[in-house]
């Protein structure tokens, strides 16, 4: 399986940052090795003093597809959860101001916790699903897929014009605003809508 993350998605994520608004969806890939599975711990790497957090919402690919077209991709995903995208900013930032890729910024051990999935079912509209973020128990990330500059069926699409989407695969939808750093005792809970999905706590 792989994981495919989506960059720059919410505009007000991408201003933080100060980035340039994409005119297409950029994707960028993690190994399986980042994933963080059960509510585990995530133990702060010894490479990176600023590890920071963003939550997204997930998508779990259900059959296998190969330059799906957007009026079919709703059928490509069974299942939604959320998870977060822990990026070693000191890295990246590094990489990036020496126009080196930055796989390892985001593509490190336990750098993908993710949480519970909900059939899809559970959404009857997929473009109006509410999530967020609490750090130490106040909220810190609120988003709302109707936020997002590609929606899901897009997204689907634009990744399987160059890569063939399989079951299990994992799609990370984009961040919101109001990511930031984490140290070891932070604790990291995760919703969709009202109901907690993901627990993480950092040591």
């Amino acid at each position: 399986m792989k994981i495919v993350c989506i960059g720059r998605n919410y505009v007000d994520h991408i201003k933080e940052l100060n980035n340039q608004v994409p005119s297409k969806p950029v994707f960028f890939l993690k190994p399986d090795t980042a994933l963080l599975i059960r509510n585990r711990p995530f133990y702060y790497p010894a490479f990176s003093s600023n590890i920071h957090y963003e939550a997204e919402l997930v998508l779990k690919v259900c059959k296998v597809g190969k330059k799906i077209q957007k009026r079919f991709a709703h059928t490509y995903y069974s299942e939604i959860g959320i998870g977060l995208d822990l990026t070693a900013r000191d890295l990246q930032d590094e990489a990036k101001q020496k126009g080196l890729p930055w796989a390892i910024a985001k593509g490190f051990d336990n750098s993908a916790p993710i949480g519970q999935f909900l059939p899809k079912e559970n959404f009857p509209d997929a473009g109006n699903i509410n999530f967020h973020l609490d750090k130490n128990g106040s909220t810190v990330q609120r988003g709302n897929s109707g936020l997002m500059l590609y929606p899901f069926d897009e997204i689907i699409s634009a990744i399987s014009e160059f890569m063939t989407l399989r079951t299990g695969d994992l799609i990370f939808t984009g961040t919101p605003a109001g990511v930031g750093p984490v140290k070891p005792g932070d604790k990291l809970e995760a919703y969709i809508e009202d109901k907690k999905l993901l627990s993480c706590l950092v040591k």
